[in-house]
């Protein structure tokens, strides 16, 4: 059956809020009772300030939040809202979480694919197989992570409302191009910005992260994390991404030879970009190779600071 997001949007936001006004309702009869029980009415407050009311309440907008919320730190907005769908799709797709199970499905150290399928035999979303999900600036890659999402929405809410779904998360989120455009400048500027605050700046979710221009990064989940992961994202993904860039690369010069001055341009600037995310993914291959080597193992007990650091070379820098 077709659903909307906004549909479920308006519902939680209405519920939330509604919970909001009660909480508030209950503890102002509170004071009330007890002023009246010590002989203090008149003199002391009855009203709870918006502020100071510590469950979740919703605006669409932060411009829509009165100033009677500033400090409020349960305030939510719609981008908030869609954020963590977002986050709660990407675990769907690295098995932390799933549509057909309430709680945590893969959440001890090593967990694989197997274990997801003891517990969910015929899942109706399949997590990734190989816990790399490759965030590129174009969609080089079948599992891609921006397509795993729009799976994930269809597959969720039907393919009826796909792109009017689709369309209300990148509305959320802001920004221009189309639907899926906005999404996946969202996987590749904010969302592990947002992981991490999320998280408390220990993030469960990693991301392997060749640099500024946006060469190579992925997002891979620390419990399943296996020793060789680093191996085949060199292999299986890095080395890929390169061969692409020179493809690309070589494509475009033979365009540049026989364009015309516009088009000359144009193809130019695209060239510019590639052989920096070519020189970007060839220094990361470098340090990747260099770690992937060594077989590195973790231990959840130790926390996600200690294990992360043993990778801090090669994953985004926390913020």
């Amino acid at each position: 059956m077709a659903t909307l997001i906004s549909d479920k949007y308006e519902a939680w936001k209405a519920e939330a809020n509604a919970r909001f006004d009660q909480i508030k309702a209950n503890e102002e009869e509170l004071n009330r009772i007890f002023a009246e029980i010590y002989d203090m009415v008149g003199e002391v407050p009855i009203e709870v300030e918006d502020k100071y009311v510590s469950v979740a309440r919703i605006f669409d907008t932060e411009e829509e939040i009165p100033e009677s919320f500033k400090g409020n730190k349960y305030v939510r907005t719609k981008r908030d809202e869609i954020v963590s769908l977002i986050s709660y799709a990407v675990g769907c797709m690295l098995g932390r979480y799933s549509i057909d199970k309430d709680g945590l499905i893969l959440a001890n150290q090593g967990d694989t694919l197997k274990e997801y399928l003891e517990q969910i035999p015929n899942p109706t979303f399949m997590p990734d197989d190989d816990n790399v999900l490759p965030i590129t600036d174009d969609e080089y890659f079948d599992d891609d992570i921006v397509g795993n999402f729009v799976d994930w929405v269809r597959t969720t809410y039907g393919e009826e409302t796909l792109e009017e779904n689709l369309a209300f998360v990148a509305d959320a989120l802001g920004g221009k191009g189309t639907p899926r455009e906005v999404i996946r400048n969202y996987f590749l500027k904010d969302f592990y910005k947002d992981h991490c605050k999320t998280y408390k700046k220990r993030p469960i979710y990693w991301q392997f992260d060749s640099g500024k221009k946006n060469g190579f990064k992925a997002l891979v989940y620390m419990h399943r994390y296996q020793p060789d992961l680093l191996a085949r994202i060199r292999t299986d993904y890095v080395h890929q991404q390169q061969e692409r860039f020179r493809t690309q690369i070589a494509h475009l010069g033979e365009l540049i030879e026989t364009a015309d001055r516009s088009d000359k341009v144009k193809y130019e600037k695209q060239l510019k970009k590639l052989k920096e995310q070519l020189s970007e993914t060839s220094d990361f291959e470098e340090r990747i190779h260099h770690l992937a080597d060594q077989m590195i193992e973790i231990d959840l007990d130790d926390g996600v600071k200690v294990n992360y650091a043993k990778f801090d070379d090669v994953l985004a820098k926390i913020k």
